[in-house]
């Protein structure tokens, strides 16, 4: 399986958009400096949205579309604005 995360951060309330096929792993990366695009010396990032795919083909261009901040990302940020933290 493959998936589509948003991770915000709990301090900055920054948002990430990703895409991996383990979950667990790749967060441990983002809150232990693994990866330099959510790099932070305090605080913590936390899952608020997950989409799920079968294809890696699918996730890559649905990570594309979101990345690209036009409407698609708009209307998912719309939708999910009850679980950004405020």
């Amino acid at each position: 399986m493959w998936f589509i995360y948003i991770i915000q951060h709990n301090i900055t309330k920054q948002i990430y958009i990703g895409r991996t096929n383990n979950l667990k792993e790749r967060l441990t990366r983002h809150n232990n400096q693994g990866q330099s695009a959510t790099q932070r010396k305090n605080g913590k990032w936390i899952f608020v949205y997950i989409e799920i795919y079968k294809s890696k083909i699918d996730t890559i261009e649905r990570e594309k579309r979101l990345k690209h901040h036009g409407r698609a990302k708009q209307e998912l940020l719309k939708r999910i604005k009850n679980s950004l933290i405020n």
